[in-house]
């Protein structure tokens, strides 16, 4: 009987097969590629009477079979199912011996890298001539534990095995189970759906498990192991729990059968891009003006090209951080057509964006704009008034005039922005117009009147003031972070922080301290302010941070500095973002 016990063994040691789809989660299913992975699979069973003989092994030819897309984009998500093989087992095992069952099988495959696991599921109506504990998949570690953390995706019978796990045993029956019915046990383990997402780059090998212990022969941690029961004459019951791994012989190395069974490339799809010219409308003839081009979404390199009336303005511009700029000095009045072509870089499509700027010997003129708080201002709170410039000038005042009467002056920055801090005494609607004192070559303007409204604020709210920290001068394309202050520390609500007119990023919750911070760059040399606006929730009152000087430094022609953030839709000396 010891030579042939070992009969049962065999069959249940072929590969599994293993088919892939992506797109599958409501994308269109990615083209796929079949790979047949030959092998020799080592077996090592132990009979648990020594009158059945000692281990004994065996090594069978066996396969898997991988249907998997050959490319998935990054962050793509795909679905791996495995199908292990119909098995057959002889019930006459010689010698007057029987098979009674086969219980407690598992198998295990390797956690992909570059592969975000999201979860499998056993397919159900897959499976056929199985009965004991329902098949199921788990994620665990190398001891065989429930893990969300693991590196090993299990299909067993609610992790009942023979070892290299929580809920093992080499002489009782468990986990999933095919008794033996006529002469031949047929059964069919269940289909496994994996859901995966695809990493940035690189490849997802889809490989069995062969790492650590489960790489030497013989050991419970292999990728396949079950537990024969037999019955034979004189010895009665007789266990032989079965341990199989990819080798050619028990001594061998591991074989091919423990590499990629099928690679998927990550690859990366060419985008569309947008690009964006921005800088001022007019100039004054022999005047200094510096047109700044952004590539959106931001690539990892490339360079601009910047083309005047379709001739090219020098050679072309590295992009930094998504931007590259254009210094121009022009002595001929005239409008002039200019462009930005972004060249294209891996990963990246080619776009252009364009601008007409006026030279002009004559003074410039301007418009300007006022602004308030976006909603109903209360009596006694600060408020901010903001002017705008245009097209991009800077130098000169602003006059903000609240019912006809001067409320302050106001410095033109480096973004054509002027903005005051106000504070309404009485309630009603207050009409607020911006003058614009002009500057050589450049001339005044006033703006529209701009309503506010003033109101009282709810008795019993709670006034805050909010102030934002000096900033120390930066230089342009390093990241500085800005923070505001609350006072009282407990006023909950949102800042806003903005660089003149324009919003930097998104509104930042307070924290439990009273403070909110935002890290950005600044694309440009120059002189700015840099403001904040608190919007508070129920039981406290809005308030506005008086306005902080921000010096700039560095050259306007590149645009140092690691990639540390967007300043959201910028235009003018900051570029533009969102058009």
């Amino acid at each position: 009987m010891s030579s042939k016990l070992y009969r049962f063994i065999a069959p249940v040691a072929v590969g599994a097969t293993v088919a892939a789809g992506a797109g599958v989660l409501g994308a269109a299913t990615a083209s796929a590629e079949t790979t047949t992975t030959p092998f020799n699979n080592a077996c090592l069973a132990t009979p648990s009477s020594s009158l059945a003989g000692g281990p004994q092994t065996q090594v069978q030819a066996a396969s898997v079979t991988v249907d998997a897309p050959t490319t998935v984009a990054p962050g793509e998500e795909f679905v791996v199912t495995i199908s292990p093989p119909p098995i057959s087992v002889p019930n006459d095992l010689g010698s007057g011996a029987s098979l009674a069952n086969i219980s407690r099988l598992k198998i295990d495959v390797a956690m992909p890298e570059n592969a975000q696991f999201l979860g499998a599921e056993v397919v159900a109506g897959t499976s056929a001539g199985i009965t004991g504990v329902a098949p199921n998949v788990l994620v665990v570690n190398e001891q065989g534990n429930v893990d969300p953390n693991g590196q090993i995706i299990r299909l067993s019978g609610n992790n009942q095995t023979i070892g290299n796990g929580p809920n093992s045993s080499k002489n009782s029956e468990g986990g999933i189970k095919a008794n033996a019915s006529g002469s031949t046990t047929s059964f069919q383990l269940p289909q496994v759906k994996a859901r995966l997402k695809a990493g940035a780059t690189g490849d997802i090998s889809m490989k069995l498990r062969t790492a650590g212990n489960a790489g030497q022969f013989g050991n419970d941690a292999n990728f396949l192991t079950f537990l024969p029961r037999a019955n034979a004459p004189i010895i009665g019951t007789v266990w032989a729990p079965t341990q199989c791994s990819p080798r050619d012989t028990s001594g061998g190395p591991l074989n091919s059968g423990a590499g990629p069974l099928a690679t998927i490339q990550i690859q990366r799809q060419a985008v569309a891009t947008v690009t964006y010219l921005d800088g001022p409308s007019a100039v004054t003839n022999g005047g200094e003006f510096t047109l700044n081009a952004t590539v959106a979404p931001t690539p990892d390199s490339g360079q601009v090209q910047f083309t005047r009336d379709g001739e090219n303005v020098g050679a072309p511009v590295d992009l930094v951080n998504g931007k590259a700029s254009l210094t121009e000095t022009l002595g001929t009045d005239g409008d002039y057509s200019y462009e930005a072509k972004f060249l294209g870089a891996e990963f990246y499509n080619q776009s252009s964006g364009s601008k007409t700027v006026t030279v002009t010997s004559q003074d410039i003129q301007t418009t300007t704009s006022v602004t308030g708080p976006d909603h109903d201002a209360y009596r006694e709170q600060p408020v901010n008034l903001t002017a705008k410039v245009e097209p991009g000038v800077s130098g000169g005042t602003v006059t903000f005039e609240v019912d006809g009467t001067a409320a302050g002056t106001a410095a033109v920055m480096d973004d054509g922005a002027a903005v005051l801090p106000h504070t309404f005494t009485t309630n009603g609607t207050h009409r607020v117009i911006a003058r614009y004192s002009g500057t050589a070559g450049v001339s005044p303007s006033v703006s529209l009147q701009y309503p506010v409204s003033v109101t009282e604020a709810p008795a019993a709210d709670v006034a805050t003031t909010i102030t934002v920290d000096p900033v120390a001068s930066t230089a342009k394309g390093s990241p500085v972070t800005l923070t505001a202050r609350l006072a009282p520390a407990d006023a909950r609500g949102t800042v806003q922080f903005k660089l003149g007119d324009v919003l930097l990023g998104g509104p930042v919750r307070v924290d439990a301290n009273g403070v909110a911070t935002l890290t950005t760059f600044f694309q440009n040399p120059g002189e700015f302010v840099v403001t904040a606006e608190f919007t508070a929730d129920a039981g406290f009152i809005d308030s506005a941070a008086n306005p902080v000087n921000v010096t700039v430094t560095g050259d306007p022609d590149t645009i140092p500095g690691p990639d540390s953030g967007s300043l959201g839709s910028l235009s003018g000396l900051f570029g533009s973002l969102g058009g």
